[in-house]
């Protein structure tokens, strides 16, 4: 069960993982793909279901952002999903508009302390999608930079206004704006995890000048509450292996994402600590759903 619409990365990641689970464990492993709320449908329709191992969740960024942005769910995803697995941590990359004085992530600090409340980023997925809490955190752990935020219904439409300097800074995933960035177009400024991509090897993570900053998407599977550990460790098992098998994280690589793995309790852990970690940022910036 994936919250989000098809073609996306939550989709594709989705599809990888179950042509392998079919594929290991001789069993047809279908992804629907059930939008709306931020994952919450989707999310909720796996609190529900049979703890028989028959529906799974591609859990992640957007359930432990979800815990503190909607106050009234019917579900607490921490209490009513079972982890099975930690699959991938996708980092997003700071773009500007060429216009923007700035080429470094202290240039840009800088000018935007010089310049409140003139510049505009714009995030993908409205209200709450990481790359709106992403930037939150940013402005937060630079200093309190005033940045007007603009929504978009996805990254796509928020890149175009950017290219059309509607918008001067978008928080993107690294495949929707890497071709921009080569041709000029747009101005990478830095990787919000810790690591450096491969797909920018010269972009350095904006970690290294904002200390403390780290921001990603990271994503896994969970199951109803109750269901039997057998199911989850096998599970489990086999998500590490196809974490362990070349040729799956060759077809990872177009996510510009890097692998997890781990146990149960390694994602469960992971899962709390980005709940804790957005409820925070969150919380001082006051952000309600649309």
């Amino acid at each position: 069960m994936v919250g989000f619409a098809a073609g996306g990365p939550n989709d594709i990641l989705a599809r990888l993982v179950a042509d392998w689970w079919s594929e290991r464990l001789g069993q047809q492993f279908i992804v629907e793909n059930r939008p709306g709320a931020g994952s919450n449908l989707a999310t909720d329709a796996v609190v529900r279901a049979p703890p028989d191992g028959y529906m799974l969740l591609l859990a992640g960024s957007s359930n432990a952002i979800n815990a503190t942005l909607y106050e009234n769910l019917d579900f607490n995803f921490l209490r009513d999903i079972a982890p099975v697995a930690g699959l991938i941590r996708g980092a997003l990359v700071m773009v500007i508009h060429p216009s923007v004085p700035a080429h470094t992530i202290p240039e840009f600090i800088a000018y935007a302390k010089a310049n409140p409340g003139k510049l505009a980023y714009g995030s993908g997925g409205g209200v709450g999608g990481i790359t709106h809490i992403a930037a939150e955190l940013f402005k937060q752990a630079a200093g309190g930079l005033d940045l007007q935020h603009v929504p978009y219904r996805g990254v796509a439409p928020a890149i175009t206004d950017l290219l059309g300097g509607q918008v001067q800074v978008v928080f993107s995933n690294v495949a929707a704006s890497i071709g921009y960035i080569e041709s000029g177009k747009l101005r990478a400024l830095g990787l919000t995890t810790a690591m450096r991509s491969e797909a920018l090897p010269d972009v350095p993570s904006i970690g290294e000048f904002v200390p403390g900053y780290e921001a990603s998407s990271v994503f896994g599977i969970g199951a109803p509450k109750s269901t039997p550990g057998a199911i989850i460790d096998r599970l489990n098992k086999e998500a590490n292996a196809a974490l362990a098998d070349a040729g799956f994280r060759m077809r990872l690589r177009g996510l510009d994402a890097t692998g997890l793995g781990g146990s149960p309790a390694d994602f469960g852990k992971l899962m709390a600590d980005e709940t804790d970690k957005w409820a925070k940022v969150i919380r001082r910036a006051k952000i309600r759903p649309e």
